[in-house]
């Protein structure tokens, strides 16, 4: 296979990870004042995610890292263009990260109900962002002749970035109440599927008005088969948490967003960042990529550190498999 497409299929596969883990950290942040009757809920809550959360956003380092090194040109065009998403996203994220540091260290009421907004907050803008820069990149943006992003910011909040935004923000809400009622048990574990299957209906509607505007205008054959893969996956999911199959229903969840990002992905080839004013002055995988050598280079240290990665990741997962209760909630943190 030729170096840049399989580099193009690593950042795929890289972002795909990242929206799949930490979507369920967006939807579990998200759900606090749903699922949150008090503090000791919303400490369950928290601690579904506490062992993950951090390791889960890696995945978006480890995914700009392989973009810059791999396709240079696109990472400066993207990080450039789209500098104001992008730096929301980053301030969102510091802000929820340092919530769950700091709620626990004071016992006032109005010192953790500030972070939990915060939590609220910090998983909300990254949620709904990812989905307009994705959708802005699928559907293509101005571009000049040297690649640079030649519009404004409102430019990016067009209708079908919009849909793509609430796309996301449904998807990893679900999700991430599906990953607490698989993770808590008792009352909690009892609203949270009822909670997944209200929400759930509506995310179908959202992300099938979304998959199909994608792949009647800007897809192909293989990006509809993994758009139709997505679909019939969020559809099982939500009959799996109807019938109480949660592990089932976080799987299949987990598929919905993997083979929806896939679907962009396959819709982009060979562009990484279509020109929407002139086809001449889009990126593609080859005029937007390293060097042979960089990549080849690149190549050996993936193959060498992707597989650590992943088992370092599934280890700490199996580790931290058990649910999740009020009973282990310390009686000070109660308070």
């Amino acid at each position: 296979m030729d170096l840049t497409i399989l580099w193009f299929c690593i950042v795929g596969f890289l972002f795909v990870g990242y929206f799949v883990l930490d979507g369920f950290d967006f939807g579990v942040g998200m759900s606090l004042p749903f699922l949150g009757k008090d503090d000791t809920d919303r400490r369950v809550l928290i601690n579904t995610i506490g062992p993950v959360w951090d390791l889960n956003e890696t995945w978006v380092i480890v995914a700009g890292a392989a973009l810059f090194a791999a396709f240079p040109e696109w990472y400066a065009t993207l990080f450039s263009g789209f500098y104001l998403p992008l730096l929301l996203i980053l301030i969102a994220l510091i802000l929820r990260g340092v919530s769950f540091e700091y709620r626990h260290q004071r016992p006032e009421k109005a010192w953790k109900a500030r972070f939990d907004r915060m939590i609220v907050v910090g998983s909300a803008v990254p949620a709904f962002l990812w989905g307009v820069a994705f959708a802005n990149i699928v559907q293509g943006v101005a571009l000049d002749a040297n690649h640079d992003y030649t519009g404004s910011v409102f430019d990016l909040l067009n209708p079908y970035a919009l849909l793509g935004g609430a796309t996301t923000l449904l998807l990893f809400f679900t999700h991430g109440v599906v990953f607490v009622s698989l993770k808590t048990d008792g009352d909690i574990r009892a609203r949270a599927r009822t909670l997944a299957t209200r929400s759930g209906a509506v995310t179908i509607v959202v992300a099938a008005a979304f998959l199909v505007w994608t792949t009647l205008a800007y897809g192909s054959l293989l990006s509809a088969v993994f758009a139709l893969v997505a679909a019939l996956a969020l559809v099982v999911s939500f009959l799996a948490n109807l019938r109480g199959r949660e592990g089932a229903a976080f799987a299949l969840m987990a598929g919905t967003i993997g083979f929806a990002v896939l679907s962009l992905f396959a819709s982009l080839f060979p562009d990484v960042m279509p020109a929407s004013n002139d086809a001449a002055n889009s990126l593609t995988i080859e005029n937007a990529s390293s060097s042979a050598y960089t990549l080849q280079i690149m190549s050996w240290v993936a193959l060498i550190f992707l597989p650590l990665i992943l088992a370092y990741q599934g280890f700490t997962y199996w580790i931290f498999r058990k649910r999740v209760t009020r009973a282990h909630i310390p009686v000070e943190a109660a308070h």
